[in-house]
């Protein structure tokens, strides 16, 4: 058990029985409903977004923002850290950056009396809320320096492992690969993201209500709704809301009926390079309890799954090159899986 565990551990507590655990639970409902309502003062349009983010951060997971420049992402990460009150960092993301740029390096040091040694001198990655701004503009090598940090919560360097804080969340901003200077992330970094949260274009009203509240004289600054302590907590809270057996094995045959070699339906056989592996299980199984206690539910149903499975299985899923000659795409697979658990 590492030392991030152990102090993960002592963080947070448990619910002991039924009636604290609902008391528990409404509480932090409301907490998040203040939480939201504080970021929605700064993010107009994107309500979808925000819910999708605030699953990803109570299931303490990572986040994978993708949309054209302009949108709100950038924003969007600053309001959180903020709201959380989270050490967040921000990372931009280029061509020229170095894995070392984001994870520190060991210098050379001289004491006063002519002795040498090494000396650690952490990165950004060293926060509780990192903001990797454009991480596909960085080659494959540096995006994979976050891998040991996403999965372990700690990086190595020259042979020594250093813990991160807790709590401790990527939330990475890319832009669509068709645009100029970019490189896909690796799989194995994909699979780390708990979610990729495509973010649109805003409808006509709250467009209106971005033109309207952002270019006059008055640009207030978000404030503090809550604390990490609180956040660990919420997340300790998150894994104990009981999930019934039916949306268990709903998620179950979702999951690998998205598999080639365990699937039964033809568009997932002919159309599927590689499916979602055990992580999306995991990441359904958090995120629709982290969902329904948002809505103020004490359990998830499968209306939970549905509104889940295409952020939490679109970059665990790759299509054949033929698939996507003949024009087949994932959210239309997705669709189908969804159909099975109808």
């Amino acid at each position: 058990m590492t030392a991030t565990t152990k102090k993960n551990k002592k963080a947070t507590t448990s619910v002991d029985n039924s009636d604290q655990l609902i008391d528990a639970i409404d509480k932090l409902g409301r907490d998040i409903a203040a939480v939201r309502d504080g970021i929605g003062r700064f993010i107009y349009g994107q309500s979808r977004v925000i819910e999708e983010t605030l699953i990803t951060l109570l299931a303490g997971g990572h986040l994978l923002l993708i949309g054209v420049p302009g949108l709100g992402k950038t924003r969007l990460v600053e309001t959180l850290g903020t709201v959380f009150g989270l050490d967040d960092r921000r990372v931009q993301f280029t061509p020229d950056l170095m894995p070392a740029d984001i994870l520190g390096s060991e210098v050379l040091e001289e004491s006063e009396t002519g002795k040498r040694g090494f000396r650690f001198i952490k990165g950004p990655v060293f926060c509780q809320l990192l903001m990797a701004d454009e991480i596909n503009r960085a080659s494959p090598r540096t995006q994979s320096a976050l891998l040991q940090a996403m999965q372990e919560h700690r990086v190595s360097v020259a042979g020594q492992y250093h813990d991160l804080p807790v709590p401790f969340h990527v939330l990475a901003t890319q832009n669509p690969l068709e645009l100029e200077g970019t490189f896909p992330l690796p799989e194995a970094q994909l699979d780390r993201f708990f979610m990729q949260v495509n973010v649109d274009y805003p409808d006509l009203d709250g467009e209106r209500e971005i033109i309207v509240k952002t270019t006059g004289t008055i640009d207030p600054d978000p404030v503090q709704v809550m604390d990490s302590q609180t956040l660990l907590d919420a997340q300790r809270l998150v894994r104990q809301v009981p999930v019934g057996e039916s949306v268990a094995e709903a998620i179950l045959e979702l999951v690998r009926a998205g598999r080639p070699e365990t699937a039964d339906i033809d568009d997932v056989k002919n159309h599927v390079s590689w499916g979602p592996g055990p992580r999306a299980t995991q990441a359904l199984m958090l995120g629709v309890r982290a969902r329904a206690v948002i809505e103020g539910r004490l359990a998830p149903s499968i209306d939970d799954i549905h509104a889940l499975a295409h952020p939490i299985l679109r970059h665990r899923m790759a299509l054949t090159f033929a698939a996507r000659a003949e024009g087949v795409t994932l959210g239309g697979i997705i669709d189908r899986l969804c159909e099975r658990i109808a």
